[in-house]
């Protein structure tokens, strides 16, 4: 073979070595780019799994959140609701029970939670919730002057109303009538487990106050599922909280003007 066909011959060879090389990293970038889309693909359904599985759980609830909310029918046959008190000074019914746990415990000026008290109220973020507890089937009472140390009460012809104190927590009560006021100076959720720290009792799936068993929570007219501590206090939120038997349906107030 003469030296120009030999060249010629290397040459084809070193042609058909590219094309060889070419060829396979086609086709390694062809298996990557599906490789690719499979993850991509299972990724979505692994989200879609996870979203499904997020709002799935017992016929009619509703997760929100952390927890999730059920149908009230879950709860059973409800004894009615007795009928409301005489309206306090904030126009809201106050329970003819007894108060579930005094003040005597309640934080009286540190920090709890992250909750300071301060000399004036806050007005920044202001909204307010109510609650009930019933115990055994009876009303009791949230005392006025949690949240509130040194409290000094106004009397008024629909009863005392406590109107000023050594400072106010962002989480406080002037009156039995279980309105909450949240008066913070930053939006932030806040808990009724937050409430409950601030007035000293305990609060949990098992406990309420001095009261122990197993704790029912409603929340709007559903049922809470979850640890009772985590129920936020939202606007206008309806809370109830049942220890023992028989279980009573929720009791719901309107909302006076100005709260």
């Amino acid at each position: 073979m003469s030296k120009g066909a030999r060249n010629r011959e290397i040459a084809r060879q070193k042609l058909a070595e590219l094309r060889a090389a070419e060829a396979r990293r086609k086709r390694r970038n062809k298996l990557l780019a599906w490789a690719g889309g499979s993850v991509v693909a299972v990724g979505a359904v692994v989200g879609i799994v996870i979203a499904v599985t997020a709002n799935s759980g017992s016929a009619g609830a509703t997760n929100t959140g952390h927890y999730s909310l059920a149908a009230l029918s879950t709860l059973g046959s409800l004894q009615a609701a007795p009928p409301a008190g005489p309206n306090g000074p904030e126009g809201v019914p106050v329970p003819a029970g007894p108060a579930l746990a005094s003040t005597a415990s309640a934080a009286t000026g540190q920090k709890v939670d992250g909750i300071s008290c301060q000399t004036n109220e806050q007005t920044i973020f202001h909204i307010h919730a109510h609650l009930t507890i019933f115990v055994n089937g009876s009303a009791h009472q949230v005392p006025a002057a949690i949240g509130i140390p040194g409290a000094r009460a106004q009397n008024t012809a629909a009863g005392q109303f406590i109107g000023s104190g050594t400072c106010f927590y962002w989480l406080h009560t002037h009156a039995a009538d279980g309105i909450v006021h949240i008066e913070s100076p930053v939006h932030r959720t806040y808990t009724l487990g937050n409430f409950f720290d601030e007035w000293g009792q305990p609060l949990g799936p098992n406990q309420v106050g001095p009261d122990k068993g197993h704790v029912v929570a409603i929340y709007n007219g559903k049922v809470f599922q979850g640890n009772p501590r985590f129920i936020p206090l939202t606007a206008h939120a309806q809370i109830q909280l049942e220890i023992g038997t028989p279980l009573v349906a929720p009791e719901t107030i309107t909302f006076p003007n100005g709260l």
